[in-house]
């Protein structure tokens, strides 16, 4: 399977939640959904909630906070594959998530010295 790179530089193609979504594994989506209440405070997630398509799909369903996420809205607006492309890469919206998410800030880096090359 391909990688699927979110606008903040997340693997999509690596989450649970997608992935479970894709494999149509209800039993997996339920594992999601109880993650989701207990380590993350979703008390109302469900099997159905966690279900997600990916970051990149216009109309796909969406994984809890990715529906909502200002970085991905932005991104879309901006009509950009991801923000490792956008000219204004490092905006205090991205600074402040790479912040909390390493492992998505090394993925746009490296996105990112794959353009200058």
């Amino acid at each position: 399977m391909q990688a699927m790179i979110a606008f903040c530089g997340l693997t999509c193609t690596e989450c649970d939640g997608y992935v479970a979504t894709q494999a149509n594994d209800l039993a997996a989506l339920e594992r999601q959904a109880e993650r989701a209440r207990t380590q993350w405070g979703v008390l109302d997630a469900t099997a159905e909630s966690v279900k997600c398509d990916g970051c990149q799909t216009a109309s796909g369903r969406k994984l809890g906070y990715c529906a909502q996420c200002a970085i991905r809205a932005c991104g879309t607006a901006r009509g950009v594959a991801n923000c490792a492309v956008c000219p204004d890469y490092g905006c205090e919206k991205l600074t402040g998530f790479l912040a909390m998410a390493p492992k998505a800030r090394a993925t746009l880096e490296s996105l990112r010295a794959g353009l200058a090359a």
